[in-house]
């Protein structure tokens, strides 16, 4: 009898030392499968979330591009004053030849009808390179202020998790008035939205608050302490 209990428990003990490894592989096969399910399971769906802006309006309303357009019109309108001038000495020329005060054909004649061509030329060609000058600058003022809008919507679309902003135009088709105007509104990408998809405000709020705070201001002298 107690030869048979010890062959029993030595088969009992050679079973589990065979469940055993096939337990543990058992668990690594389990672990393995997990593994490979997580790996190739489709990643969580992004939340898209679009917002929308009207550039034209911020445009309008940014107070750093109102400044700028100022300067560059005082600009032009002192050079349209420069060139009036020139054209007066012009006429004035003009106006000398032809009074008969000098005898045409004489050297003062030749002399001056000279200076009337060459004073011409200096006036076209300051006409021409002048336009170019203010093509050029309008178009950085246009730049200059589209990437200060463009990096403005960028944080903000960080901040509140945007995914996309889109250009729009906020005017109601309602206050289209001529044909054109009706047409272009039907035409308009954005057919519906919600309120809160507006983004104009906040972002124009936030470019004139920034260039508030960083805007020259005058300086002003303290006035003197009475004794």
């Amino acid at each position: 009898m107690k030869k048979l209990i010890e062959c029993l428990a030595s088969v009992a003990l050679g079973a589990g030392l065979l469940l055993a490894p096939n337990a543990a592989i058992g668990q690594e096969t389990g672990r393995a499968q997990a593994a490979s399910a997580a790996a190739t399971a489709p990643a969580a769906a992004t939340v898209h979330q679009v917002g929308l802006i009207d550039m034209a309006h911020v445009f309008k309303e940014y107070t750093k591009f109102k400044a700028m357009s100022e300067s560059l019109k005082t600009e032009v309108q002192a050079t349209d004053d420069e060139a009036k001038s020139m054209v007066q000495a012009l006429q004035q020329m003009q106006a000398q030849l032809q009074s008969g005060a000098l005898a045409e054909g004489s050297d003062q004649f030749a002399a001056l009808e000279g200076q009337l061509v060459t004073k011409g030329t200096e006036l076209e060609t300051f006409r021409k390179m002048k336009q170019r000058e203010f093509v050029r600058k309008e178009a950085d003022i246009y730049k200059t202020v589209y990437l200060e809008v463009q990096d403005a919507v960028a944080q903000y679309a960080r901040i509140y998790k945007y995914t996309l902003i889109m250009r729009f135009n906020r005017d109601k088709v309602e206050s289209a008035e001529n044909p054109q105007e009706i047409i272009a509104s039907m035409n308009r990408p954005v057919v519906f939205h919600q309120a809160k998809d507006d983004l104009t405000d906040p972002i124009l709020k936030y470019l004139n608050e920034q260039y508030g705070k960083t805007a020259a201001r005058p300086a002003t002298s303290a006035a003197p302490r009475t004794k």
